[in-house]
C-alpha cells in the first residue's frame, strides 16, 4: 500500500515537473521571439496556440488598456461579444488585483468565463484577460492561472516596449524634420536686410516654436525700383519651409521677368497650387516701388493689409484678392496703386500679432492697431518695431499663438 502511494507521489512530482519544464518552453519561445522583434499578429498568434493547446484554455479575450479604454487584441472561443460589451466589462471588475473566479459573477457576460486575469504595473492596469472552459485540475489550478498572468504579463510589456519605441522614434523623425525645417527657414528669413538708399529697413522675426510658417523678403529690382513682400504659409514643419522656400524662388524668378504684379500673383496661384494641390495656402502682402516716380503699386492676397502712414494719418491696404493656393483661378484680382508722399512708413505683419491666448480684445485689435501706427509712426523703423513689441508686452498678457513678423520700411 505504501509503495503504491510513493509511486503515485513520484507520478504526480514527475506530470508537475514536465508540466514546469513546458511552461519554461513556452516562456523562452515567447522570449525569443520578443527579442528578435516579432511583429505583434505572431505574438499574440503565439499566446492563443499556448493558451488553446497547451493549457486547454476553450474560451479566451485579452483586453488592452490605452487612455482609460481596453481593446480586444485577441480572442477565440464562444459566442463573439461586441466591443462595447468587453470594454464595459471593466466596470465589474476594477477592484479585482489578482486572479478571480467568474462563474458566480452577477453579470452574465463574465459568467460565461472561468477566470478574469488582471496585469497590473505599478498599480496601473495594463491589461487584462478572460479565460473560460478551462479543463485544469484541482491542483494544478493555481499554477496554470499564475503561468497564465506572467505569460500575459511578458506579452503586454513587450507589447508597451514596441508602443514606446514606436514613439521615440516618431519623436526622432518629428525633431529631425524640426531641424531641417529650421536650416531651411534661416536660409529663407534674412537675418539683416542691408539699407538702401532712400528706403530705411527693419524686421523683427519671432517663431511661435522653434519653426513657423513666416516669411518676409526685400530686394531690389533695378536701379529705381524695389520690391518687398511679407507672406504666411498654412502648417508647420520641413513642407511648409520647402513650400516657401518655393515661393521664394519662384517670387524673385518672376519679378525679373515681369513688370506686372497682378502677372506674378496669378502665377504664383498656379505654381503653389500645382505643388500643393489645394492641400496648403499662402496668404501674402506684395508691393513694387519706383523710386523715380513715387508710385507704389501693391496686392494684399488674404494677408493681414500692411499700413501706410504719413502726416499723421494710417491706412489700411486691402485691395488684392484672396489667399493663393486655395483656387485653381482667383476668383477676383484687385490690384492697388498709390502716389507715395516723402517719409512715408509702411508696417507689414503676420497674424501672430493680432492673435495671443488669453486675448483681451478690448485693449487690442485692429483699431488699436491704426492707433498705435497714428502715435508711433514717426519713429524710426527699428524704433518702431521696438515700441510694437513693448506695446504688446504690456497690453496683452497672454503669448502669441502664432509667429509674429513685422516688416517696417520708411521711404524718404
Amino acid at each position: 500500500m505504501q509503495n503504491n502511494t510513493n509511486g503515485s507521489g513520484e507520478e504526480e512530482l514527475i506530470r508537475l515537473l514536465l508540466k514546469r519544464q513546458s511552461e519554461l518552453n513556452a516562456l523562452l519561445e515567447i522570449t525569443r521571439a520578443i527579442n528578435k522583434n516579432t511583429a505583434t499578429p505572431v505574438l499574440i498568434q503565439m499566446l492563443e496556440v499556448i493558451m488553446r493547446n497547451y493549457l486547454q484554455v476553450g474560451k479566451f479575450r485579452f483586453l488592452l488598456e490605452k487612455d482609460n479604454v481596453y481593446t480586444c487584441i485577441s480572442k477565440y472561443g464562444g459566442e463573439t461579444e461586441t466591443h462595447a460589451t468587453l470594454n464595459n466589462t471593466w466596470v465589474h471588475l476594477s477592484k479585482l488585483k489578482s486572479p478571480a473566479p467568474l462563474s458566480d459573477h452577477a453579470d452574465a457576460v463574465l459568467r460565461g468565463y472561468d477566470y478574469f486575469i488582471p496585469i497590473y504595473h505599478k498599480n496601473k492596469a495594463l491589461a487584462f484577460a478572460l479565460i473560460g472552459e478551462f479543463n485544469t485540475t484541482g491542483e494544478m489550478l493555481s499554477n496554470d492561472l499564475t503561468f497564465v498572468q506572467t505569460l500575459i504579463n511578458v506579452i503586454v510589456v513587450a507589447l508597451e516596449n514596441k508602443r514606446l519605441f514606436r514613439e521615440r522614434l516618431a519623436a526622432e523623425r518629428v525633431q529631425r524634420e524640426m531641424e531641417l525645417a529650421v536650416e531651411v527657414q534661416n536660409m529663407l528669413i534674412p537675418l539683416n536686410i542691408q539699407q538702401q538708399d532712400g528706403v530705411e529697413i527693419a524686421s523683427r522675426y519671432m517663431p511661435h516654436q522653434n519653426i513657423g510658417g513666416d516669411y518676409f523678403d526685400f530686394f531690389r529690382l533695378n536701379e529705381n525700383e524695389f520690391m518687398w513682400c511679407i507672406a504666411d504659409v498654412s502648417g508647420k514643419g520641413i513642407s511648409a519651409a520647402l513650400l516657401m522656400a518655393n515661393f521664394q524662388a519662384s517670387l524673385q524668378g518672376l519679378a525679373a521677368i515681369e513688370d506686372d504684379l497682378t502677372t506674378i500673383v496669378e502665377r504664383l496661384n498656379r505654381i503653389v497650387i500645382n505643388n500643393t494641390k489645394g492641400e496648403r495656402f499662402i496668404t501674402l502682402f506684395l508691393a513694387r516701388f519706383n523710386q523715380k516716380t513715387r508710385k507704389l503699386n501693391y496686392i494684399n492676397a488674404g494677408h493681414n493689409p500692411s499700413i501706410l502712414y504719413c502726416d499723421g494719418e494710417a491706412v489700411p491696404l486691402k485691395l488684392g484678392t484672396t489667399m493663393i493656393g486655395a483656387f485653381e483661378e482667383l476668383p477676383f484680382l484687385n490690384e492697388g496703386e498709390i502716389d507715395i508722399e516723402p517719409n512715408s512708413t509702411f508696417f507689414n505683419y503676420t497674424d501672430g500679432l493680432m492673435d495671443h491666448e488669453l486675448q483681451n480684445y478690448k485693449s487690442w485689435g485692429e483699431e488699436k492697431l491704426l492707433e498705435f501706427v497714428i502715435a508711433n509712426g514717426a519713429l524710426k523703423p527699428d524704433d518702431f518695431n521696438e515700441a510694437m513689441m513693448d506695446h504688446i508686452h504690456k497690453v496683452i498678457k497672454g503669448k502669441p499663438i502664432d509667429d509674429v513678423t513685422l516688416l517696417t520700411l520708411r521711404i524718404a
